[in-house]
């Protein structure tokens, strides 16, 4: 059938790569799934209880703002709810800043291993995404900063990055920053910040507060509460005010906020979730360290193992399927040939993986 007896998309649109997301196990399988960065203690008991209550109110419109989450979020953040947005997960806000700040003709800047919706959303929006290489799988300041042009509108900076793990310090995003022109907007995708344990790793809610041109981003997803779609952004009134003005007017379901506010209050929890995954993403760090295997220093709910050639790493995603464990295959998404990322589960799935790996064949 001809184009012109059927809509067409959007030039460009045809052009954008799908997102891939990471594989589950084959139905009726016992799989441990490590591919998708889930919290290995599921959610907060306190998130389910309120998730629950919230279920009896399905026929109900959410309240539009919300403004439960909202308050919940400046309580414990220090942060006045006025200035936070909330989304359908983190990427509703991401598509969103797109939407609002980029168009035809402008670019955005993002380091080569950055998270793949980067691309999706400047596409969409019709601009140009500009991919600047890394140093040993970290975002380099001073390249980031030599690709920016007159065109350049947005900078798109997962702190810590995934699929890599590694991260910039405080000092170093202030130095991105601080290279900027005042009408380019620095977006700080802090989607792992709950599980960050280096001292001089900062969310960047000082910079958002000091500057008109910066935002920070967070999720709930590697919390306990992916299924629930929650994210939330904190940013200057002007960016608030654009982005209120463009998302859905019910954009976030009516138990997710409940489930959130519960979440972010529930302090034991998360500390308990924090402390889990430094001590197996540590762990499992050391046990897979050499073996002609690398790990990335990683500062997420996940490690990076780089193996010393793609057929190595193919192998190792097979063994480990073959023994029950999914783990994410980065070469398709992110161009890693050579890498597998390994989401940090329960004890006995870290044991398992460990033992899978060090134990492997890797002769070829």
């Amino acid at each position: 059938m001809s184009d012109k007896n059927r809509p067409t998309p959007q030039p460009g649109i045809l052009d954008i790569a799908p997102y891939l997301p990471g594989k589950s196990g084959a139905a009726g399988t016992k799989s441990i799934k490590l591919s998708a960065n889930e919290s290995p203690l599921g959610a907060s008991p306190k998130a389910l209880s309120a998730m629950i209550e919230a279920a009896a109110k399905l026929e109900i419109y959410p309240e539009g703002s919300s403004r439960v989450l909202r308050e919940a979020l400046g309580e414990v953040h220090g942060v006045d709810p006025a200035s936070i947005v909330c989304g359908n997960g983190s990427d509703d806000l991401l598509h969103l800043l797109a939407q609002t700040y980029l168009g035809e003709g402008d670019e955005a800047v993002m380091n080569r291993y950055g998270f793949s919706v980067y691309p999706i959303i400047t596409m969409a929006a019709g601009a140009k995404i500009v991919m600047v290489d890394e140093v040993d799988y970290r975002a380099d300041v001073d390249a980031l900063l030599a690709a920016v042009t007159a065109r350049t509108k947005v900078i798109w900076l997962a702190n810590p990055n995934n699929p890599t793990g590694s991260y910039l310090s405080d000092a170093e995003v202030r130095r991105l920053h601080a290279g900027l022109r005042p009408d380019i907007l620095l977006v700080i995708d802090n989607a792992y910040a709950e599980y960050v344990t280096a001292e001089d790793f900062s969310v960047g809610l000082d910079l958002v507060h000091e500057q008109q041109n910066v935002v920070m981003v967070r999720t709930f997803s590697k919390m306990g509460l992916a299924a629930a779609r929650i994210g939330w952004m904190v940013g200057p009134d002007h960016i608030v005010d654009a982005i209120n003005r463009i998302r859905g007017p019910f954009n976030v379901n009516l138990p997710a906020p409940m489930a959130g506010a519960a979440a972010a209050r529930d302090l034991e929890f998360n500390e308990r979730l924090k402390a889990h995954n430094a001590h197996w993403r540590d762990w499992l760090t050391t046990q897979l360290q050499g073996n002609r295997m690398r790990v990335v220093p990683s500062q997420a709910n996940f490690i990076m193992v780089l193996f010393e050639t793609p057929a190595l790493a193919a192998r190792a995603f097979d063994t480990l399927v073959a023994a029950g464990y999914i783990v994410r295959e980065i070469g398709p998404s992110y161009g890693i040939d050579q890498g597998l990322r390994i989401s940090i589960g329960s004890e006995a799935a870290m044991r398992g993986v460990a033992q899978v790996l060090t134990s492997m064949d890797q002769s070829l």
